[in-house]
């Protein structure tokens, strides 16, 4: 009986040594990487166009005709979106999210040519990534702790702080010379976990999520075929990426893991699972790939995966070459709501000023307007007079928890946001959006470098003329 166990076991490792080494000499083999220099163009020797001039031009437009109006009607504490100069010049961001242990880590890794080198991305197949890390071109390597990057004035990470030190101890940046990190910025994220509470991470997850989101210009969301559940806490996620659906890249990672027959299956569930969350009439592309340096599985749709991969990433070299007019489309895009946010508190502002009287209450007359807008014309007044969507004006409800922290006596109506030297608030808004941002992008696309205006917002000495003084 004995010596059947020992032949038993014997026989066991034996096979258990066959694996392994089967494994072994699979992942030995290394993939063919020279695509991905060709199409991000990496290998190439012409240099990069200097936008420095344009952004130059660009921070002085958002300072002079967004910034003040900004200011004024307290617009920040309506959106919650500081534009800091960090922001405007710095590189395209991309965002990889997803839930644990589906290659998000890894594929930062194959990109950047990382692996099996001491600088790469820690991976598993538990989770293994609990920070947020942001990977950055310098001149060497070394990493960053978050309090540092929170600290920095010149980065683009300084409003982060809001989120409380337990985060910024979950913040990490990572510094490393690379041909592919002077154009692009990567953002990796901790891995959605189902079974935990958001509390229990001890900073606030969607919060920072939803912060990076409002800046990624391209958000990759990866999936492995046998982690399709959707539950609670990717469902806030997918709510979070609402009305950026042009900027997610759903990827199916990890495919040649499957059979073709299955990988179809697979496929068509991703879908069934995301159509509820995602309610656009056209979805966002699926990449359907395994993004990591060791040949594909034996039996598979290799030439299907390349072909996928290839076109990811061109979508990514897309993004970095049109860094600049995305840059200008998102300032004039961030100058259109202040605008709205501005002419709708100025609203806001006459209605109450129309509707007080000696003997009225100052705070039951505009708990009135607040909390029906639509019997006062509020927000009907601003579409009829005004060049505005109905698709841009923002929730009513926003502007009761606003006026609740601000009060309405705190604000000045536009007519009085005027003077002989810096001009109108809303002229200069209505300028930069209708005309100096247009300008700039027309420059970009032809080749030519902006110069910087030497008119002052009041238009070279002009007087400025208030459309909203009564005489």
């Amino acid at each position: 009986m004995k010596g059947t166990v020992s032949i038993c076991c014997f026989l066991s490792l034996l096979i258990l040594q066959a694996t392994a080494e089967e494994e072994e000499d699979v992942t030995s083999v290394l993939r063919d990487k020279s695509h991905i220099d060709e199409t991000l163009r990496l290998a190439s020797e012409e240099k990069a166009r200097d936008y420095a001039a344009a952004l130059e031009r660009l921070r002085k437009i958002y300072h002079t005709s967004i910034k003040p109006m900004e200011q004024a009607y307290k617009y920040n504490e309506l959106r919650q979106h500081e534009i800091s100069d960090g922001e405007i010049t710095s590189k395209p961001m991309v965002l990889f999210l997803g839930p644990w242990s589906v290659g998000k880590s890894t594929m930062i890794n194959y990109l950047l040519g990382l692996n099996d080198s001491p600088y790469q991305l820690y991976t598993g197949a538990e989770p293994t990534t609990s920070e947020f890390t942001v990977i950055t071109h310098g001149e060497k390597i070394r990493s960053v702790e978050g309090i540092v990057m929170a600290a920095d004035s010149s980065r683009s990470f300084s409003p982060l702080e809001k989120f409380g030190q337990n985060f910024l101890e979950k913040l990490i940046g990572i510094e490393m010379p690379h041909k592919l990190l002077e154009r692009v910025t990567f953002v990796d994220t901790p891995g959605i976990i189902e079974n935990r509470k958001q509390q229990e991470r001890g900073y606030p997850f969607n919060d920072v999520c939803q912060w990076f989101i409002d800046r990624a210009d391209l958000i990759f969301v990866v999936f492995d075929p046998t982690k399709l559940d959707v539950g609670l806490e990717l469902e806030m996620l997918f709510r979070q990426l609402k009305g950026r659906e042009s900027q997610i890249r759903i990827i199916l990672n990890k495919a040649d893991n499957l059979v073709t027959q299955d990988l179809m299956r697979v496929y068509g569930a991703l879908f069934w699972s995301l159509a509820p969350l995602i309610n656009v009439t056209e979805p966002p592309r699926v990449y359907v790939s395994s993004f990591w340096p060791y040949d594909y599985a034996p039996d598979t749709s290799r030439e299907l995966f390349k072909r996928e991969e290839i076109s990811l990433l061109e979508d990514l070299n897309q993004v970095i070459e049109n860094r600049m007019e995305n840059k200008i489309a998102f300032i004039r895009q961030h100058g259109i709501r202040v605008r709205i946010h501005g002419l709708l508190v100025d609203r806001y502002v006459q209605t109450f000023k129309e509707k007080m009287s000696f003997f009225s209450d100052p705070e039951l007359v505009f708990q009135e307007i607040v909390d029906d807008p639509d019997k006062f014309y509020i927000f009907k007044s601003i579409l009829a007079k005004t060049n505005v969507s109905k698709f841009d004006l923002p929730n009513r409800d926003a502007y009761r928890d606003f006026f609740g922290i601000n009060p309405i006596t705190s604000f000045k109506p536009l007519s009085a946001q005027c003077s002989y030297i810096g001009g109108c608030l809303l002229d200069k808004i209505e300028k930069a959006i209708t005309n100096e941002l247009p300008t700039l992008l027309s420059s970009i696309n032809s080749g030519k470098q902006p110069g910087l205006s030497t008119c002052e917002a009041t238009g070279c000495g002009e007087k400025p003329k208030n459309r909203y003084r009564k005489n």
